[in-house]
């Protein structure tokens, strides 16, 4: 699932491209994705209206609209937003999407916003677990997908002290507690084990147990990590891409995920790999001691 970087590098690359267009129609083979309203009411209230901000917010994507109204976009799993353009070819609208992806992402396209000046966003998505909400500011900011979610690690405002209070009184494994999102948003797999190799802190430290020193090692290391995987635009581990059908660049700076019997970048001994309830962890049993 796409985390934080890879979300704010689509946000950046859609502010660039349609802000300022009207949503002209609407098409989807899997009317199920928007979850509210009905398809049918969705395609009717989002007609003709302008986008006029994009931002980010966890791993949840929010189009605002004029008329008050807008748009979340939650692409879970293997959710990609595309920008293309359309022509209309034997009386058919023919979706165009650029980039080497363009053949295996066009077939799983199943939710076009068709712009005016032939631009659109489309939703590209192979196993159909996307969610699409249109509704009031009001509505859509009060949803409990976005309520409930923690503070932002990237905002001014995130600083050593909320940070030290956020885990201090954390009684769960470290690893848990960094990717929960109503503690802290938009931290997922990859960016926790990034994170703890780099601070030299164990997946399963009790969060509650870390010394001073040891959260102000992972507080930069946390900051460091998300900076730095933003500026390569995000990892493509997996499938993730970016709007334009390319691979974020961070995959090749990564330093323990997915390097399991691998050896350890900064002490050579192997990587190891565990299950923390569900969810692989790597990391460094010399480096990172519990």
């Amino acid at each position: 699932m796409p985390e934080l970087p890879e979300v704010q590098t689509i946000v950046n690359d859609l502010k660039k491209q349609i802000i300022g267009f009207r949503i002209l129609d609407v098409w989807s083979d899997a009317p199920r994705l928007v979850k509210k309203p009905p398809f049918l009411e969705f395609k009717k209230e989002i007609k003709n209206l302008k986008i006029l901000d994009i931002h980010r917010r966890g791993k949840n994507i929010l189009i605002r609209l004029d008329k008050n109204k807008m748009l979340l976009i939650h692409q879970k799993l293997t959710g990609h937003l595309l920008i293309g353009r359309w022509q209309i070819k034997n009386q058919k609208v023919i979706p165009l999407i650029p980039g080497p992806l363009k053949e295996s992402v066009n077939n799983y396209i199943h939710l076009i916003f068709y712009l005016n000046n032939n631009k659109m966003l489309a939703l590209s998505d192979l196993r159909k677990f996307a969610k699409v909400i249109l509704g009031s500011n009001k509505e859509v900011e009060s949803l409990p997908d976005l309520k409930n979610l923690g503070v932002e690690p990237l905002n001014k405002d995130f600083t050593f002290s909320v940070f030290s209070s956020l885990i201090s009184q954390e009684k769960r494994k470290i690893k848990t507690v960094l990717m929960d999102q109503k503690i802290i948003s938009g931290i997922g797999n990859i960016y926790s084990d990034e994170m703890l190799w780099l601070s030299k802190i164990h997946p399963l430290s009790l969060a509650y147990q870390l010394s001073i020193f040891q959260q102000k090692k992972l507080y930069s290391a946390l900051k460091k990590v998300l900076k730095s995987a933003l500026y390569y635009r995000g990892s493509s581990v997996d499938d993730y891409r970016d709007p334009f059908g390319q691979e974020g660049h961070y995959s090749q700076k990564l330093r323990v995920y997915r390097r399991n019997k691998k050896p350890c970048f900064r002490c050579g001994h192997l990587i190891e790999k565990i299950k923390l309830q569900g969810r692989s962890a790597y990391f460094c049993p010399y480096c990172q001691k519990q």
